[in-house]
Formats: C-alpha cells, structure tokens, sequence
C-alpha cells in the first residue's frame, strides 16, 4: 500500500470509536475544494527514500510512499487493545488493488475498518464487503450528476457511483453518505437531485465547507461560504429523501 500520510488519534472520524487515520496517496478525483491536494496526485519517486512493492497487470513493480507499511503495522500493534479502529482515507483507497489483503492485516491485529470512498469502484467495494472486512462506509457524493464534472476535473462514470450507492446501502453495514457544501457547485436544486440519488438512506451528513485551508484549486481559497439558515435549509430539503441529516 502507498501510504501518504497518518493521523495518530482521532475522536471524530469513526462515530463513538477512538481510531487511527491512514491516507493513502493518489486519487481518481482532482475536487476543486479537495483539503488533501498533497494526497491527490502520485508521490514523485525522487522525493522519498521508502520503496514499498505494488503490483501492475501482474507484475512487481516500484512505488514511493512517505510512510513504511511495516512501521505502519509496528505502530498499529502498539496500538492494540488502546484504539477501537481504523480509519482509511485518502486520496481514494480503492484505487489501490492490495487494499483488501491491506486491510485483512489491519483486521487481524483486532481494529474495526471505515473505509472512506468516493463511490467509483463498486468491485472492490463489494469485494470488501463480500470478505467481511469493513464495519462503516463513508461515501461522498459530491454534487448532482449534471455537475459532477465541474466538481473532481473530470468525467465521472455516473453508472459506478450509483452502482456503489445501491451496494451500500444494501450492505447491511454502518454507513453514511456526506456532501461539502460549496456555493455554485451545491444548490439546493443539487440537492434535491441528490436526494434522488441515495434515497432511503439511513444518513447523509452536510458539511460546511473550510475556505480557509490549502485546497487543490487555489481560486476557492477565501471565498464565500454558506452560512447556518442557509445550510439548515438544505438540510430540511435532504430530509425528504433520508432518515437522518446532520450538518457538521
């Protein structure tokens, strides 16, 4: 696993669990407001000393991460019996083909897994709920599909975002579905559409948007954000379409 960054303790990310935060490096989304833009893009070789293997269509190949995964697991078993679990993040982990085998170690060692994703690998999603090797799924759904693109730089396939929805919410599993209010990109138009999208859902948080961090497209550093009648008014209108919204 190429790891780009680790949070030692957390009191937030995993709901009522004390847990550990790995990110993984490089995603498929390149979100104007992304607070992670070192994490996006993959870590350029000459920069760090560690080299951890990876597989590449079947053969063994070379990749950097600025974390060991073997001083990762010496740290997650001094852990043990201290932390309930462990958060994995990124980027988008399920990029990463070892991520099952990754998190069966981390399983192993006793840790309750929330992977964090953004719904475009219902395969592996599946796969890791088929193997038993999650216990919460966070998924961010970033706007309404006719703005998708204008939020990650990219064409999204809509069809495994829904896909993705459909086996989460079918998991059984603890889970939730999230969306960072950015103005222009989310309307309360969006969502509606959203809505639509995660119907039935057990719970959808809306975020306030952080203007005042790094971001990966610097034009949305300072500006404008919605304030708190304006999020609550979204989040009236996400309630007629799930069981609970919360605004953090």
């Amino acid at each position: 696993m190429v790891i780009g960054g680790l949070q030692k303790f957390s009191l937030l990310d995993y709901p009522e669990h004390l847990s550990a935060i790995i990110f993984t490096q490089g995603c498929n989304f390149k979100c104007q407001y992304c607070y992670n833009p070192m994490l996006v893009g993959p870590i350029k070789p000459s920069k760090f000393n560690h080299i951890s293997s990876k597989r590449k269509n079947g053969e063994k190949t070379k990749g950097h991460s600025l974390i060991p995964e073997d001083d990762l697991f010496v740290f997650l078993k001094k852990r043990s019996g201290k932390l309930d679990a462990v958060v994995i993040t990124g980027g988008e982990p399920t990029i990463h083909r070892d991520l099952p085998k990754f998190i069966k170690k981390i399983k192993e060692l006793g840790f309750k897994v929330k992977l964090d994703t953004n719904g475009t690998n219902p395969k592996m999603i599946k796969k890791l709920i088929k193997d038993n090797l999650l216990d919460y799924i966070a998924m961010d759904l970033k706007t309404s599909f006719v703005k998708y693109d204008l939020v990650i730089g990219t064409q999204p396939d809509l069809e495994n975002i829904k896909k993705s929805v459909k086996i989460i919410i079918e998991s059984g599993l603890d889970y939730e579905f999230r969306t960072t209010l950015v103005p222009k990109l989310v309307e309360i138009s969006d969502i509606k559409a959203m809505g639509e999208i995660i119907k039935g859902a057990q719970k959808w948080y809306l975020q306030k948007f952080q203007s005042d961090k790094e971001l990966v497209n610097e034009r949305f550093t300072g500006s404008a954000v919605f304030n708190n009648r304006e999020m609550e008014k979204m989040r009236k209108q996400a309630l007629n379409y799930v069981r609970e919204c919360m605004v953090r």
